[in-house]
C-alpha cells in the first residue's frame, strides 16, 4: 500500500464526509438551489490563479522529465476547459463582475489559497503535490458514481463530468504514483510538513462544501 492510500485511510473518515456531503447529493440528484451552486461557483473560481500557480510550482520543482510532461498538459486543460467553464456558467447564472473577481471570501476559501500558495512557495515537488492529489483525487471520488444518472442541468452535469472519465483518472492515478514514489524517500521532518499538507487540504474540502450554505 503506497502512502496516499495510507494517508486516505488516515483521514477517511474526514474524506467520506466531504465525498458524501448534502452539497454533493442535491448536486448529483439535480435539487440544489441556484443560490447555493452560484455561491459555490464562485468561491471556487477563486482558487483558479493559486491552483494554476501551484501547478506550475509542481512543473518547476518535478524531478522527472517525462512526468513534469504531465503536469504542463494538465495545466493547459484547467486553463482551457475549466476556466471556460467558470466564465459561460457565470454568464447563465447573472453573476456580475464584481462577484467574479472581487468577492467576500468564505473562510475556507481563504485557507485553501493560503494552502496552495504556502504549498508552493516551499518549491518543493512533495508539498505540491500533497495538495494537488486531495484536490483532484476527492473530486473524483464524489464525481464517481457509476450507479447515478447525471443531473439534466448543464452546469450542474458539466462540473462534474470535468471531475470523472478515464482521462481525469488517468490524471489522478499519475498524481498517486508519483506523491508515493517521492514520498518514499522523504526523512521523518520533510515527511510530517508533506504530511500536514495532505490532511489540511481534506479538512478545507469538507469546510468548502459547508460553507456553500452560507
Amino acid at each position: 500500500m503506497g502512502k496516499s492510500e495510507k494517508l486516505r485511510g488516515q483521514f477517511g473518515a474526514v474524506w467520506d464526509a466531504a465525498v458524501g456531503h448534502r452539497f454533493v447529493d442535491e448536486l448529483w440528484d439535480g435539487s440544489l438551489e441556484r443560490t447555493v451552486l452560484t455561491r459555490y461557483l464562485v468561491q471556487d473560481f477563486q482558487f483558479c490563479d493559486a491552483f494554476l500557480a501551484l501547478m506550475g510550482a509542481a512543473v518547476a520543482s518535478c524531478d522527472d522529465p517525462d512526468a513534469r510532461v504531465v503536469h504542463a498538459r494538465q495545466v493547459g486543460l484547467v486553463a482551457g476547459d475549466e476556466n471556460d467553464f467558470f466564465h459561460s456558467s457565470f454568464d447563465a447564472l447573472g453573476v456580475s463582475t464584481a462577484e467574479r473577481t472581487a468577492p467576500e471570501l468564505a473562510d475556507p476559501t481563504r485557507g485553501f489559497v493560503a494552502l496552495m500558495d504556502g504549498a508552493r512557495h516551499t518549491a518543493d515537488y512533495a508539498s505540491c503535490l500533497a495538495v494537488l492529489l486531495v484536490a483532484e483525487w476527492l473530486y473524483l471520488d464524489w464525481a464517481t458514481r457509476p450507479n447515478f444518472v447525471a443531473p439534466s442541468d448543464p452546469i450542474t452535469r458539466e462540473w462534474i463530468d470535468l471531475h470523472r472519465g478515464p482521462d481525469f483518472e488517468a490524471w489522478v492515478a499519475f498524481l498517486r504514483t508519483e506523491f508515493d514514489r517521492v514520498t518514499e524517500r522523504l526523512d521523518t521532518v520533510a515527511a510530517q510538513r508533506v504530511f500536514a499538507f495532505f490532511g489540511e487540504a481534506v479538512g478545507l474540502e469538507l469546510a468548502f462544501f459547508d460553507a456553500a450554505y452560507g
